[in-house]
């Protein structure tokens, strides 16, 4: 039961996360965003609702693995992870919030280095939780370069 919830449990915590920052880009999405010059290989918003949920589903289960090991690099891990879920959550804040895209593609880059980072590290130690970071690894490269985009594409902000 134990090992359960420690799978539920952050899994729960990321899509909170998620929920959290989609509260703060609603005005924006409805506002701002439609407004903006985007790539013409932005996907439509239902798209991203269910690939960040399925992203914030293999990224607790990741961290998870991580919890329910007794290995002595589990705190490195878990602050690692956490780091990384701050610049994520952070993002929607600078890009929508704030509506800035060159603040959004610092954070981004920022998570792009420290999720490789994640990968890179948990590979030799838990194989499965590096393997569940690679879809977010291919998505968040996707969000940097619509991300670039919109800050290249559109007026200064």
């Amino acid at each position: 039961m134990r090992k359960v919830l420690g799978l539920v449990l952050p899994v729960g915590i990321c899509l909170l996360v998620g929920f959290v920052a989609s509260y703060f880009q609603r005005e924006s999405l409805e506002e701002w965003y439609p407004l903006l010059n985007k790539s013409p290989l932005t996907p439509p918003g239902s798209v991203f609702a269910v690939a960040w949920t399925i992203l914030y589903i293999c990224m607790g289960i990741s961290i998870g693995l991580i919890l329910n090991s007794y290995s002595l690099y589990k705190t490195y891990f878990v602050r690692l992870f956490g780091f990384q879920l701050l610049f994520n959550f952070s993002w929607s804040i600078l890009f929508f919030y704030i509506q800035n895209p060159l603040l959004g593609a610092i954070d981004i880059f920022l998570l792009d280095l420290l999720v490789v980072l994640y990968i890179v590290r948990s590979y030799t130690l838990f194989k499965a939780s590096s393997l569940l970071f690679i879809p977010y690894f291919l998505w968040l490269m996707f969000a940097t370069c619509l991300n670039l985009y919109i800050l290249f594409h559109n007026p200064v902000f």
